[in-house]
C-alpha cells in the first residue's frame, strides 16, 4: 500500500512519527477517476520545511510518483503536501505554508481535526474543528477501517524503565539522550554540569580543586538520581539519563591523589548502593580525535586546554568499570564514524543496536 510506504519513509528520512490519522476515502478532485485515499500524519523532524519538502519529493519519485506535464489534476500513486510546519508562516514560489487550499479541503481537514483537534490555523487564527465546521467543501469523506502502522512501533524503549547513555566528553550522550526523550516521551535526567563552580577552576588548577570538583559532583549526582528516578511520572513511559552514578569514582580514580581517592570511594560507595541501577547501560565510544573535535566545536573556554591523555585516561576507566558488569546490560557502541545527530539513518541504527537483545 502506497500510503504504508509512504509513511515508513517519511519516518526513517525525515522524523519520528507522533501520532496518524484514519486513512479516508474520497471522490477524485478535479478530473474522473478512481477515488482517493488521504490521511494525516502529525511528526516531529530536525529538518527545515525547505529541507523536508526536498525529501519529500525523493520519497515521492522513489515510490513512483511522477509529475504531470499538462495542467490540471491528474491520478497518481503518491502525493505528499506539507500542511503546516510549527507555527510558521511563509510563501515562495514551490512552497506556501500553511497550505493554501487546506481551509477548503474536507479531506485534509477531517484527518487533521482526528490527529489534533486544537490545532490552530497560524493565519486563520481557527483550530481545526472550526476550520472543518465552517468549509464549503461538502464532499463526502468516508472514513475506512485500515489503518496504518507506526514505523515507531520497531523502536520501543518503553520496555526498558531506565536507560544511561556514557561515554567520554564530547562522545555525544547528552545530543542522544535529549533525542531519545523527546522522540519517545521520556523523563530526561540531564547532568547539572553548568552549575557547578569548581568545574572551571580545575581545569586551571586540577590539584587545588580536582576534591571539591569531584565531591561536588557526587553529592549533586546522588541528589538528582535519587529524586528523579524514584518520583514516578504518570505522563512519561521511562527515564534516560545522560549519565551514570559511577562516573563519579571513574572521573575521581583519574583526578584526585591516592589518599584523597580512597575516602572519596568510601563515600562513593555509601551513597552508590541507594541508587536504581539502569536496566541498559549504553556507552558511546568515539576515538580521541573525534573527541577532541566535538569538544572544540562546543566551545567551553574551560574546555580548550583537556589534553589527549586525560580523554585516554577516562576512557579506560570506562572499560575497566564495564567488565565488572553484567554483560547483558552493557551496550557498547563505536559511533566515531557516524553522525546520529545530523543523519537520521545513522540515528536508527544506532536506536536498534540499543534495542538489540
Amino acid at each position: 500500500m502506497y500510503l504504508q510506504q509512504a509513511v515508513n519513509a517519511l519516518f526513517e528520512e525525515l522524523g519520528t512519527i507522533h501520532k496518524i490519522s484514519s486513512v479516508y476515502e474520497t471522490p477524485a478532485m478535479g478530473f474522473e477517476g478512481e477515488p482517493f485515499l488521504n490521511c494525516v500524519i502529525w511528526m516531529r523532524s530536525g529538518s527545515t520545511a525547505k529541507q523536508a519538502l526536498k525529501k519529500i519529493g525523493a520519497i515521492e519519485k522513489r515510490l513512483g510518483r511522477v509529475k504531470s506535464t499538462t495542467k490540471g489534476y491528474a491520478s497518481r500513486v503518491i502525493d505528499i503536501d506539507i500542511l503546516l510546519f510549527n507555527n510558521e508562516t511563509f510563501s515562495e514560489s514551490n512552497l506556501v505554508i500553511p497550505h493554501p487550499r487546506m481551509a477548503g479541503r474536507k479531506f485534509v481537514l477531517q484527518p487533521l481535526a482526528e490527529v489534533n483537534a486544537q490545532l490552530v490555523h497560524p493565519s486563520l487564527q481557527a483550530n481545526m474543528v472550526k476550520l472543518l465546521a465552517q468549509t464549503p467543501d461538502k464532499s463526502k469523506v468516508a472514513k475506512l477501517s485500515k489503518w496504518l502502522r507506526n514505523p515507531k512501533q520497531d523502536y520501543d524503549i518503553s520496555k526498558l524503565n531506565y536507560i544511561a547513555i556514557e561515554g567520554n566528553i564530547g562522545a555525544g550522550k547528552t545530543s542522544l539522550a535529549s533525542k531519545m526523550a523527546e522522540d519517545f516521551n521520556a523523563k530526561l535526567i540531564l547532568e547539572r554540569f553548568k552549575d557547578n563552580p569548581f568545574l572551571p577552576k580545575f581545569y586551571e588548577d586540577q590539584h587545588r580543586y580536582a576534591f571539591p570538583l569531584e565531591m561536588s559532583f557526587l553529592a549533586d549526582r546522588y541528589q538528582q538520581l535519587l529524586e528523579d528516578i524514584a518520583q514516578f511520572d504518570l505522563f512519561k513511559d521511562c527515564v534516560i539519563a545522560d549519565y551514570d552514578a559511577y562516573k563519579s569514582l571513574i572521573f575521581a580514580k583519574v583526578t584526585l591523589a591516592e589518599e584523597e581517592f580512597n575516602l572519596y570511594k568510601k563515600l562513593f560507595h555509601l551513597m552508590h548502593k541507594e541508587l536504581p541501577k539502569p536496566d541498559v547501560y549504553v556507552y558511546l565510544y568515539q576515538n580521541t580525535e573525534r573527541l577532541l573535535e566535538n569538544i572544540k566545536k562546543r566551545g567551553r573556554s574551560f574546555e580548550k586546554g583537556i589534553a589527549p591523555e586525560y580523554l585516554q585516561q577516562i576512557n579506560d576507566g570506562y572499560f575497566d568499570y564495564i567488565k565488572t558488569m553484567p554483560q547483558e546490560r552493557v551496550k557498547i557502541i563505536d559511533i566515531s564514524e557516524i553522525d546520529f545527530v545530523k543523519n537520521r539513518g545513522d540515528y536508527l541504527k544506532l536506536l536498534k543496536q540499543i534495542l538489540d537483545n
